[in-house]
């Protein structure tokens, strides 16, 4: 049962719709919907759909007049979204960007602190909200300390802590393994059993979230495209939502053909390679592997097990811990045989890297030109900048989002461009952390297909890490499997 100060809220949109400053289309508009008290929600739609918008504007964190334009009204318990904040718990995709405090126990806290809840109430609801996560660490415990996982759990316990009538999730599972997928689903769960709140869920692996919910909503085209209940939105209207990019369980995207020849020459090769990200912290060791033109390496494993370290390390971009990484005569061509020491307008053309975060990696004011940052590095002409650029924005569908400012654009859109603005200056060699995060069904198998398009039309190597089993299969990658951190 709900306490007074806890009562689920319910959600109302009329006509609403939000427009960034920077741009010229409506990210959402003329959205109305209702969503009753203690209703859960799954809500879909393709990337780009105006998904994170709608949660964003509904936690009141969109910003004033000076970050876009809004209209129509935006309801949360009968009044507007912005003057309930404190009563709106938001969970993000990204783990690490929710992380505030350096010990649990403050971080949990941090929220009711800044309600002004009494300091003998805040550490009861930690301990309550700890528990209802299933989050059974000290609460001096550091929160670098944790896996992927674990700060999920944190970041949900901290909004549980304040109580939320209403409790928003924008992928919260995006980028972790399948334990902590798990790790966060069944936390969600136990939140409910305790907790009579709203819930509005944004993500794309379907199948995590059906047994909770009751509804979903899917939007497209600027609003509501379909909304029921899952078996009648799902079934009844699944190859119309597959065909618009939603993800469907029993409508798969469709996988390109395997590679027609074996892999070529050796690019790069680690003998006893160790990583790591700070000197003197090694995350994993006794790494022997080799980079093949004309193949795909998949780097899996656990959250925290030192892929993406291996990958930045494998792409030039960190030191070895030790043992070592040696690129080919051919790769190399003349720059010396060690990626690590070869300068940035080197790897421009030898290694390309795609961050697992798109933001640690954008440059420009707009899609074009973060696209051209590369090119011009490069010292190529207009032309030729022009005819990569063009192509690169029609194949990954950011063609109408070409003069947008890149961190307006959805989650997924900032992928793309990420992995468009690596392969403008053709590297023979492409490293892309978590690629498919955040891509609805069409773009993901898009993205997959340029993928092994690159691998079997242009013979270079693609290194990728990835949770995504499906990119696995999908590429015939060679799998390099890292182990649990001890």
């Amino acid at each position: 049962m709900a306490s007074a100060g806890n009562r689920p809220l319910a959600v109302e949109a009329r006509g609403w719709g939000w427009r960034h400053s920077s741009r010229l289309a409506w990210a959402l508009r003329d959205v109305s919907l209702r969503i009753e008290e203690g209703e859960r929600v799954l809500l879909l739609g393709a990337s780009g759909a105006g998904k994170s918008t709608l949660l964003h504007g509904l936690a009141g964190v969109l910003g004033g007049d000076e970050e876009g334009e809004a209209e129509g009204e935006l309801l949360i318990g009968g009044m507007p979204a912005a003057s309930a904040r404190g009563r709106v718990g938001l969970v993000l995709q990204d783990p690490d960007s929710q992380v505030i405090l350096a010990r649990v126990g403050d971080d949990v806290a941090f929220g009711c602190e800044n309600l002004g809840v009494p300091r003998a109430e805040i550490w009861r609801r930690v301990g309550s909200a700890l528990d209802a996560v299933g989050l059974d660490v000290p609460l001096d415990r550091p929160t670098k300390a944790l896996s992927g996982g674990q700060k999920q759990r944190l970041a949900l316990a901290g909004s549980l802590a304040m109580q939320p009538g209403l409790l928003l999730l924008d992928e919260p599972t995006a980028n972790l393994d399948t334990d902590g997928v798990v790790e966060v689903r069944e936390a969600v769960e136990r939140m409910l059993r305790t907790q009579h709140t709203t819930l509005v869920v944004v993500e794309h692996r379907l199948d995590v979230w059906l047994p909770l919910i009751d509804r979903v909503i899917v939007i497209g085209g600027g609003g509501v495209i379909a909304d029921g209940h899952p078996d009648r939105v799902l079934v009844d209207e699944g190859a119309r939502l597959a065909e618009a990019g939603v993800w469907v369980p029993g409508h798969p995207p469709r996988f390109p053909p395997a590679p027609a020849s074996a892999p070529g020459p050796q690019l790069l090769h680690a003998a006893e390679l160790s990583v790591a990200r700070v000197r003197g912290a090694t995350v994993a060791h006794g790494i022997d592997l080799e980079v093949r033109s004309g193949s795909v390496l998949a780097i899996t494993g656990p959250n925290g097990a030192g892929k993406s370290t291996l990958g930045l390390t494998l792409a030039g971009l960190l030191p070895p811990a030790a043992g070592g990484v040696t690129a080919s005569d051919h790769l190399a061509a003349g720059a010396g045989p060690e990626p690590i020491r070869w300068a940035s307008r080197q790897l421009l053309t030898r290694i390309g890297t795609v961050f697992q975060e798109p933001e640690h990696q954008l440059l420009s004011k707009t899609v074009q030109d973060e696209l051209e940052v590369g090119p011009r590095s490069l010292g190529l002409a207009d032309a030729e900048i022009a005819a990569r650029t063009d192509e690169l924005l029609q194949r990954l569908r950011l063609d109408r989002l070409a003069r947008a400012n890149p961190y307006t654009l959805s989650g997924g859109e900032k992928r793309r461009l990420t992995v468009a603005a690596s392969l403008a200056t053709r590297p023979q060699v492409l490293m892309l952390d978590e690629p498919t995060f955040g891509q609805d069904a069409r773009t993901w198998q898009e993205l997959v297909a340029m993928l092994a398009s690159l691998r079997d039309d242009e013979g270079s190597a693609v290194i990728t890490v990835t949770h995504d089993p499906d990119v696995v299969t999908a590429l015939h990658a060679v799998r390099f499997e890292m182990g649990a951190v001890s």
